[in-house]
């Protein structure tokens, strides 16, 4: 076996891997099918060893391919790294972040200041949208996810967020009004804003306050934790919501917790990005101040 490989052949593998398609991966290096299927050919009989299966038009990588290929991905993102870090700080680079769109408007859109200040040569692009992406065949560097956890591809590192707390939120004037609300029997008089994405529920809430019986039936219902939050800004009624995504509105006293800040803690928000790729300076940037500032906002509801 020949100790040298060809980087034209590891190319062509590399991109057929991540496109999972000798067609594609010809079309984004400007040669044939042909011309590809004829490399990893090369790289098979040279090693003896099959890298791909090939299953009617489509091929799939065998065991053997797949470590190949999450160790040349590797490979070839410190290629990139050293590259960007070669041609200096004078160019721009793009990370692109897709994320729920609670999480976007809540908590990541006002934030955005502060990295783009700490990191002048990244441009961000933010998408937000409730289905996940594939970050192996999008130009995504980062899902934000929430909710159960799926199964991820292969090569995929799934970051936990700090468990975040849930309580009861609502504006001053109606915590201190006609009917204040001081105990966790007040609700009663008071309409229920229903978050029904939020991994906490009002019923869940009457499990840990079994002499309180609520109407859970009845009240204001969204689809969206950044709309029940808006609605209970307005004065609509009374959310069970997200310390950490209300944060701002805590902050500037649109909010209040009538029964405090302590509440049962979920871990609902996940950051996801390829093991290829994490060490990018973009990205590593980015998860750096990322988990900084959460916790930063922990330890600030903490002091409340």
């Amino acid at each position: 076996m020949q100790d040298r490989v060809s980087l034209k052949a590891v190319q062509a593998f590399e991109a057929a891997a991540r496109r999972s398609s000798f067609a594609l991966a010809a079309e984004e290096l400007f040669v044939t099918p042909s011309a590809i299927s004829h490399q990893i050919k090369l790289l098979e009989e040279q090693f003896g060893v099959r890298l791909f299966h090939r299953v009617h038009r489509s091929v799939v990588l065998t065991d053997s391919g797949r470590r190949f290929a999450e160790a040349v991905a590797s490979a070839f993102a410190q290629i990139d790294k050293a590259t960007r870090e070669l041609g200096g700080t004078a160019k721009s680079d793009i990370l692109t972040i897709h994320s729920t769109p609670s999480f976007a408007t809540q908590w990541l859109m006002p934030r955005l200041a502060r990295f783009s200040s700490l990191n002048p040569d990244v441009d961000v692009r933010l998408n937000a949208s409730t289905d996940p992406v594939d970050l192996a065949t999008t130009p995504t560097d980062i899902d934000i996810r929430y909710g159960m956890r799926r199964l991820q591809p292969p090569g995929t590192m799934v970051l936990p967020f700090p468990p975040e707390t849930i309580v009861p939120l609502c504006a001053p004037a109606l915590a201190a009004g006609d009917q204040p609300i001081r105990r966790a029997s007040d609700l009663v008089h008071h309409t229920l804003i229903h978050s029904e994405v939020c991994l906490v529920g009002w019923r869940d809430w009457m499990r840990r306050h079994r002499s309180v019986r609520l109407d859970i039936s009845r009240g204001l219902r969204f689809d969206r934790s950044f709309m029940a939050i808006s609605a209970a800004v307005d004065g609509l009624g009374v959310c069970l919501e997200s310390v950490m995504l209300a944060q701002r509105e805590l902050d500037a006293g649109k909010l209040v917790a009538p029964f405090g800040s302590a509440g049962p803690q979920v871990q609902g928000y996940t950051f996801n990005l390829l093991k290829s790729r994490a060490d990018l300076p973009k990205i590593r940037s980015f998860q750096q101040w990322l988990f900084r500032e959460l916790e930063q906002g922990r330890e600030a509801v903490h002091r409340r």
